[in-house]
Order: structure tokens, then C-alpha cells, then sequence
């Protein structure tokens, strides 16, 4: 199994109390402390401009400057977004952005995508808030277009929702035919069907049940047009709440709640709650168990994410020493 790492950024209120000026110090340190271990294999950030759980103001920010930033400013691990939504860029320039990226990082890009669903930063952003299928048809002609420029230097598509003549693309990404495609979402007609012509990887619902239920309309889709369903990596994103003793995890999902409440204070008791319910809540052994569990229904790249990151490293410090090489 392999595994991944969100940076904060500020988007789920994980930089509060920071003073914006050390904000990139705090991001850079996690950054390195990833590349410099052998736990991770990527580190993660999201493309959203609006906080969540709600729009109050609190930092967010941008992911491909972060992308270009950690290309930089790390030699190892590789570089993702969960997710980059399309609509937010042209698809020819975001497709030159993670082509410049990609050189810049020595080969080391990846592409998460999707097909976007924060109505309020959509809005907001002037982007308007097109219909779930318009959505998801720009995501893939999206795709398309990023794929020909990646592989040929230029593209041609005359779209519903995109149309570009003669788009060039130099120089190509080092890595050949461009970023791996992580397709991001588990709309089982559309999005999935997507993943199934596009993706190297998969990320979607990451509980037993629903990890299960959408590998196999995954799979379902693989044999409709012929993919071999084995090339797709699949994976999930997980809030990890780890420690030592089950009062070392209560402990957290108290900070937790606490953190929360400075900012968004009516939902920070449902968020904690929502924490506590996930799958990888408990101690290195609990933790080590279910990744086992999960891993036997083909979730092989688990992404992970520490509320405290910013804050106290010893959650990611207990997970690096205890899960990781269980289950490598």
C-alpha cells in the first residue's frame, strides 16, 4: 500500500490562529518533513478558494501555486491535487500550467480532477453553476484536450463546452504522455465511466461498503468499453485520528472540536462527530486493521490527512512508525 499526505492549506480552517506571513513556513516544513521520510509517496493539496464548512474567510490557498512551490522546494515525494476542478481553468492552459509543474518538479506531477461541486466559490468566482452532466461533460472534454497536448504538443477539439484550434504545448511534460489522470468522484453513470476511458487512478468514498460498491461499478464500466480494470490504481482520502491509547484519540477529537469552534463554532461538534465515525479513528493497531480490511477490497494508495498537522506532527510521527510499515 502506498500513501499520501494533504499539506494544510488553510482550506478546512487547519492554519486558524497562523499568522499569514509564517503560513508558508509551516506548509514548506510539512512539505519537506514528507519528502525526506520514506512514508509518503505523495503530498496532497485541494483546488478550492472558499474555506469550508463554510465561506468565512479563513486562508485558502491556491493549489497550483502550491504545486509549483513544492515542485521546487522538494526532490521526492510526488505532487497532487484532490481534486483540481476543471471549470476553474481553461483546460489548454491548465494543461500548460501542470506541464511547466511537471518540469520544474523533475517529473514528479500528478493530476487529480474533477468535475467540481462547491456552488458558493463557483458563484462567487463568476464560474456560474452549470448542471451535475454539463459538469461532467467539461470534465471530460477537458480531459481530452490535456491529453493530446500532453502527448502530441497540440490539440484540437471542437467541444459544447470547450473549442481550441491548433492549441500548442511546449515543451511536453517530462513524464510521457503527461501527469498520471487521478479522476476524482463516484457518480457511478458518468463520472465513473470517465475514469474508466481516462484514469490511471481512482479516488472515491473510502468506507468498506462504499469503497466496494464503487470498485465495482468501476469495473462494471472497465468491461463496457474494453479497459482492463487492473491498470486503474484505486484509491480514497482518510481524516486519520491516531494515538497511542484510545484517550490519546479522545484527546485529539477534543482538540479537534475545540480548534473548530474559533471558527465555525455551530458545526464544530457535527465535524468532530464526523471524525470519530471515520475509518482510520484509533489506535496504530485499530488503524493497521482496517487499512488491512480496505486493502482486501483493492485500496491500495490511501491519502491521508491529520486535522493537526500544523499544530503537533506526533499524529503523523505515530502513523509513520506504526501503520505505514505494517502495511508495506
Amino acid at each position: 500500500m502506498r500513501f499520501g499526505l494533504f499539506i494544510p492549506q488553510g482550506w478546512r480552517q487547519d492554519l486558524t490562529g497562523i499568522e499569514p506571513a509564517d503560513h508558508w513556513s509551516v506548509m514548506s516544513s510539512l512539505a519537506r518533513h514528507a519528502d525526506e521520510g520514506d512514508a509518503y509517496d505523495s503530498i496532497w493539496v485541494y483546488d478550492h478558494f472558499h474555506a469550508v464548512p463554510e465561506p468565512n474567510g479563513e486562508a485558502t490557498h491556491e493549489a497550483w501555486s502550491l504545486m509549483n512551490a513544492y515542485a521546487a522546494t522538494t526532490s521526492r515525494v510526488r505532487l497532487g491535487q484532490m481534486c483540481t476542478c476543471m471549470a476553474y481553468r481553461n483546460p489548454a492552459y491548465l494543461a500548460k500550467v501542470a506541464a511547466t509543474a511537471d518540469v520544474i518538479s523533475g517529473g514528479r506531477v500528478q493530476m487529480g480532477i474533477g468535475a467540481g461541486w462547491y456552488e458558493h466559490e463557483w458563484r462567487a468566482y463568476g464560474y456560474g453553476f452549470p448542471t451535475p452532466g454539463e459538469r461532467i461533460a467539461m470534465l471530460d472534454e477537458g480531459v481530452q484536450i490535456m491529453k493530446q497536448l500532453w502527448t502530441n504538443g497540440v490539440a484540437t477539439l471542437d467541444g459544447a463546452h470547450y473549442q481550441v484550434d491548433g492549441a500548442q504545448l511546449a515543451p511536453l511534460p517530462l513524464q510521457v504522455d503527461g501527469p498520471p489522470l487521478w479522476i476524482a468522484g463516484g457518480g457511478e453513470r458518468k463520472t465513473l465511466r470517465v475514469a474508466a476511458e481516462h484514469a490511471q487512478f481512482t479516488n472515491f468514498d473510502g468506507t468498506p461498503a462504499g469503497f466496494a460498491h464503487k470498485s465495482r461499478v468501476l469495473q462494471e464500466h472497465c468491461a463496457a468499453i474494453g479497459r482492463n480494470y487492473d491498470e486503474i490504481t484505486r484509491s480514497a482520502n482518510y481524516n486519520v485520528v491516531i494515538g497511542s491509547t484510545e484517550a490519546e484519540v479522545d484527546d485529539r477529537i477534543a482538540w479537534l472540536e475545540e480548534h473548530l469552534s474559533r471558527t465555525v463554532p455551530a458545526k464544530a461538534p457535527e465535524i468532530a462527530e464526523d471524525f470519530r465515525r471515520g475509518p482510520l479513528v484509533g489506535t496504530p493497531e485499530q488503524v493497521v486493521e482496517k487499512l488491512r480490511e480496505l486493502e482486501s477490497l483493492g485500496m491500495t494508495y490511501a491519502i491521508t490527512y491529520f486535522a493537526e498537522a500544523a499544530y503537533d506532527r506526533s499524529g503523523i510521527e505515530l502513523f509513520e512508525r506504526e501503520v505505514v510499515p505494517a502495511l508495506r
